[in-house]
C-alpha cells in the first residue's frame, strides 16, 4: 500500500477528547473516527488489523469444531421477554418499532436467536454437541460510553455458544473453549488473565473473563499470589479483618453534632472505620432497601444486586430516604422497622461498633450484632480489597488493573427450558440441552493490544495483528537513485507476500520516520544516499532501538526470519 493513497491521515497534536493511550494512538495514526459517542469508523489501517483479530478467532474456533454462520441484528422483543433479559439488559436496549408497531431491539447479544436455531435444529443426543459461533455487530446503550473502542455503543464480537447433553459435557466444552480462548490472546501477542467474574444480564451458573493486565485498565482485579484465586473485583470474596475482642457493653446515645459521614464520625471520636456500622441505602425495583456494612468497607453493588434478585439498583435520593422516614447521617438497624433490610457479615466481625442514633446529630456507642438489630438478607456484599485475606488459602489478596478482552459462561438450561430447546436421549426421554456462551469483542481486543504495547512515540503492534509488516522509509524522495530503489523493494517485497506500506510522500525525514514509529509497524525499512552507496538496506524493528544495515540481497531473509514467515 502506497502511504500516498491511503485514506486517512496522522495528526500531530493528540486530541483533545481522547481519554487514555489506545483512543490518543488510534486518533492520532487516523486508523479510526469518532462519529458520536461511543460510534467509531475503522479507517484502512484499523480495518486491516481488525480483520486480522477476526481471523485468528475463526483458526481458533473451527479447530476446535466451531461452525461460523450469521444471525439478524434485529430481534423480536418477545423472544427477550420471554427469557425476561428486557428487564435485566433493561435501558442498555435499543428498541424500536417496525411499521406495523410490532417492537424490535437491536441485538447486545444473541442467546434467544441461536437456541430457537437450535430448538429448530436439533432432536437427538446425536446432534450434540454443538459449537456454533457469527462474528457480528453488536449494540448496548452505554450510559457513559468511553476509552475510545474500550466502552462503545456498538461494536463487533465473536460471540460462540455450545451445545451439549449433559452439565459434563458442558463442562468438556468450557474448558475446551477456554483453552482456545488462551491460544487466541497468545497469537494476538497479548498474555492474559483468566478470573472468576460476574454473569450479570447474560446469566448462567460460572463465568470467567480474560483479563489483559495494564494500569490503563478499567477493571480491578482481585488475586493471591500463594494459589490461582483471581477474581474481578465485582465477583471477588475475601476473608475481612476482625475487629478487637472485648466484652459487649450496654448501648450508650451519644451527641454527634453535624456529624454525616463516617469519616468525619471517626475523627470525631477518634476511632477507626472498623468500629463502625454503615449505613447506605438504594432503591431495588422501586423499593427502599437499607444496607449495613462495616465502616471500613464499601458496597459492591454488583454483589448487592444480585443477592436482591433484582432488575434496577440505584442508590436513594435524599427526599426517598426521608420520605421513608429515615435520618441520613445518622440511620442505623437499631429500632428501624418497615423498611427491607441487607447487612453484610462484617459487621459481625467487630464488637461495641458505633452506629446512627436515627435522629439527627444523634449516634450510638456499643452496638452489637444481633442483640441490638436483626437483618432480612445477612450476605457478602463488600467490595474485596488488598490486603484481606484469600477465600481458598488464607494468604494475603494482592490488586491490579485490567482490560477484560473475552468473558465465558455456563449457561446450563436456563435458556433451553424457557424456550424449549430439547433433545431426545439414548432411552428416548427428552431433556433439555445445556449450554455455554463465549463472547469476545474484537474492537476491545484491538484497543487492549495498544494498551499494552506502545512507548512515547507511537504503537508498537505485535506481529501477528500489525497492519502491515514493513513500513518501507525512502528518505530522499528527490534523489532517482533512492526512489527507484525503493519502488524495486516494494515490488520485491509485496511478491514475496510480505505486506508492506511503502512511504512514497514528498516529505521531509522527520515527518516520515515519526509517522512509522506513531504507526508501529513491527519493522522499518530506510533507503537513503547513505545505504545505496553500501549496497544495503538499513533495518529498524519497531521494539528495537538501534537500527542495522542489511547487503540488500540478504533482505527478504533477513524480514522472514524476524517475522517468522
Amino acid at each position: 500500500m502506497r502511504l500516498s493513497k491511503l485514506f486517512g491521515k496522522t495528526l500531530r497534536q493528540t486530541p483533545s477528547e481522547a481519554e487514555n493511550v489506545s483512543h490518543q494512538l488510534l486518533l492520532k495514526a487516523g486508523m479510526i473516527h469518532q462519529l458520536a459517542a461511543g460510534i467509531y469508523s475503522y479507517l484502512p489501517l484499523g480495518w486491516r488489523a481488525l480483520r486480522k483479530i477476526e481471523n485468528i478467532i475463526r483458526e481458533e474456533m473451527n479447530a476446535i469444531g466451531g461452525q461460523e454462520l450469521m444471525m439478524p441484528v434485529l430481534q423480536p422483543l418477545e423472544m427477550w421477554e420471554e427469557t425476561e433479559r428486557d428487564l435485566a439488559f433493561g435501558k442498555g436496549l435499543f428498541t424500536l418499532s417496525d411499521r406495523r408497531d410490532r417492537k424490535l431491539i437491536l441485538g447486545p447479544t444473541h442467546e434467544e436467536v441461536m437456541t430457537q436455531l437450535v430448538r429448530r435444529n436439533v432432536q437427538s443426543y446425536r446432534d450434540l454437541p454443538l459449537f456454533l459461533y457469527q462474528i457480528q455487530t453488536k449494540f448496548r446503550d452505554e450510559p457513559r460510553p468511553r476509552g475510545g473502542l474500550l466502552r462503545v455503543r456498538e461494536f463487533t464480537m465473536k460471540d460462540l455458544y455450545t451445545f451439549d447433553a449433559d452439565e459434563e459435557a458442558m463442562d468438556v466444552s468450557y474448558h475446551k473453549v477456554i483453552g482456545a480462548y488462551q491460544r487466541i490472546y497468545e497469537c494476538c501477542g497479548l498474555p492474559s488473565m483468566v478470573v472468576e467474574a460476574d454473569s450479570g444480564a447474560i446469566g448462567g451458573k460460572d463465568s470467567h473473563e480474560f483479563m489483559v493486565i495494564t494500569e490503563s485498565g478499567e477493571d480491578q482485579v482481585i488475586y493471591c499470589s500463594k494459589c490461582d484465586y483471581s477474581a474481578n473485583v465485582d465477583k471477588a470474596e475475601s476473608v475481612k479483618l476482625p475487629g478487637e475482642e472485648e466484652k459487649p457493653l450496654p448501648v450508650e446515645e451519644i451527641a454527634t453534632p453535624g456529624i454525616k459521614t463516617i469519616e468525619a464520625l471517626t475523627n470525631f471520636l477518634g476511632i477507626p472505620r472498623k468500629k463502625t456500622i454503615k449505613a447506605v441505602f438504594y432503591v431495588a425495583d422501586g423499593e427502599m432497601v437499607f444496607v449495613a456494612i462495616r465502616g471500613d468497607l464499601e458496597v459492591n453493588e454488583v454483589k448487592l444486586k444480585n443477592a436482591l434478585n433484582c432488575h434496577e439498583l440505584r442508590l436513594a435520593s435524599d427526599e426517598e430516604v426521608a420520605e421513608a422516614g429515615l435520618v441520613a447521617g445518622s440511620a442505623s438497624l437499631a429500632g428501624v422497622t418497615g423498611v427491607k433490610s441487607v447487612a453484610d457479615p462484617s459487621i459481625t466481625l467487630g464488637v461495641n461498633l458505633v452506629a446512627g442514633a436515627n435522629k439527627p446529630d444523634t449516634h450510638l456507642k456499643n452496638v452489637n450484632y444481633p442483640r441490638d438489630f436483626e437483618v432480612d438478607l445477612m450476605t457478602d456484599i463488600a467490595i474485596a480489597q488488598a490486603g484481606e485475606g484469600c477465600p481458598r488459602c488464607g494468604g494475603e489478596l494482592q490488586s491490579t488493573r485490567g482490560i477484560e478482552v473475552g468473558h465465558v459462561f455456563k449457561l446450563g438450561t436456563f435458556f433451553s427450558e424457557r424456550l424449549g430447546a430439547t433433545y431426545v436421549d439414548q432411552s428416548g426421554v427428552e431433556r433439555p440441552i445445556y449450554m455455554g456462551c463465549y463472547g469476545i469483542g474484537t474492537g476491545r481486543l484491538l484497543a487492549a493490544a495498544i494498551e499494552q504495547n506502545h512507548d512515547e512515540k507511537g504503537i508498537i503492534w505485535p506481529i501477528p495483528i500489525a497492519p502491515y509488516h514493513v513500513h518501507l522509509c525512502p528518505l530522499s524522495p528527490d534523489n532517482e537513485q533512492v526512489v527507484s530503489a525503493a519502488e524495486k523493494l516494494y515490488l520485491q517485497l509485496e511478491e514475496q507476500g510480505l505486506e508492506v506500506l511503502f512511504d512514497d510522500r514528498i516529505e521531509s525525514p522527520g515527518v516520515k520516520l515519526n509517522d512509522a514509529d506513531l504507526l508501529g509497524m513491527p519493522l522499518r525499512l530506510i533507503l537513503s544516499p547513505r545505504t545505496l552507496s553500501t549496497g544495503s538496506v538499513e533495518i529498524k524493528e519497531r521494539r528495537e532501538k538501534e537500527a542495522t544495515l542489511v547487503p540488500w540481497e540478504e533482505i527478504e531473509g533477513r524480514l522472514k526470519a524476524i517475522l517468522s514467515l
